[in-house]
């Protein structure tokens, strides 16, 4: 196996009083495994001033060493947040590693404004909190990106709305009420006004309209990983189950699922005169179409067109 497979990284691990692993963060996670000689007292010189304990939160700091095999399953919390750093770091991209099992290894957190802390020791240490301003910001298994990657050339408009292991290219922009979780996100400038969920990935220069939702495979028991290409545009408040190839548009409000019936409105019309009629899920990752509704018969339709699908302000995503 090729070193290209591995993620390697030293960073802290913040530890409960009953010893759970919370979390752990990785400053420069790289490529490959930790180098022959690796002498870890260095990586511990630089950050030694930031393993130490918070009694505030009841909580400790640790430095940890981890390298992952990416084609494995997660092992440990700390692996499970390398997989995550990679992600977000843009070293490796969605659905590119093995994440099987990861929510066994992500214990349950709550997220506060000075760090993670063990939920059992809120209800004890509420007051204390309260003392000194710290407040409950979440209670989940997944943080913020941005308590934990800063990525370069990427604007997020509400920090809670993107989760640690989403991956954002240069040029994106998520506005206040788009959303992109772990293991989704852009493959180059995107604008994100609505929902991208886990495994869900969205090509270069296509917008995601506000309220609109890419269905993903955590729940329901799908398991096609949804796409979107590039330059394509899911209007506001409509949604998708099927891929979209390039230079796609689904009109505003429109529901389109693997199994919805869509009219081929621009083939030639069946012997009994009604045009040719196909489950969604035939039409999946083909480029150059139109899905629509008829104002008149409500019909579900599927029109060809010819040219690009939609194109970003690059102010906006410069």
């Amino acid at each position: 196996m090729t070193e290209e497979r591995w993620v390697w990284g030293v960073g802290l691990a913040t530890l409960a009083d009953d010893g759970t692993v919370l979390d752990s963060w990785f400053p420069s996670p790289a490529h490959g495994r930790i180098p022959l000689g690796f002498d870890p007292q260095v990586a511990a010189d630089e950050l030694d001033h930031l393993a130490v304990a918070d009694p505030r939160r009841a909580v400790t700091v640790e430095i940890v060493a981890t390298e992952v095999d990416l084609d494995a399953p997660p092992a440990s919390t700390p692996d499970a947040y390398l997989r995550l750093h990679a992600l977000s770091h843009r070293i490796v991209a969605p659905n590119e590693l093995n994440l099987d099992g990861i929510f066994g290894h992500l214990p349950n957190v709550a997220w506060t404004s000075a760090g993670p802390m063990h939920p059992d020791a809120v209800t004890r240490l509420r007051p204390f909190l309260a003392r000194e301003g710290i407040q409950v910001q979440g209670l989940d298994k997944f943080p913020r990106l941005l308590d934990y990657v800063t990525p370069p050339g990427v604007r997020i408009a509400d920090a809670s709305r993107v989760r640690l292991g989403a991956y954002l290219s240069p040029g994106t922009t998520v506005m206040h009420e788009g959303f992109v979780n772990f293991n989704a996100g852009t493959l180059g400038q995107s604008m994100v006004e609505g929902r991208v969920s886990q495994g869900v990935v969205v090509g270069d220069g296509s917008d995601i309209g506000g309220g609109a939702s890419i269905m993903g495979t955590l729940s329901g028991g799908g398991t096609h990983k949804v796409s979107v290409g590039a330059r394509t545009l899911l209007g506001a408040n409509a949604g998708i189950g099927i891929s979209l190839g390039d230079d796609c548009v689904v009109e505003a409000g429109l529901y389109v699922t693997a199994g919805t019936k869509i009219v081929l409105a621009d083939e030639a019309p069946l012997a009994d005169g009604r045009r040719p009629v196909v489950k969604g899920g035939e039409l999946s990752g083909r480029d150059g179409l139109l899905l629509r509704r008829n104002s008149l018969t409500g019909a579900v339709e599927a029109v060809r067109r010819a040219g690009v699908g939609v194109t970003l302000n690059d102010a906006l995503h410069a």
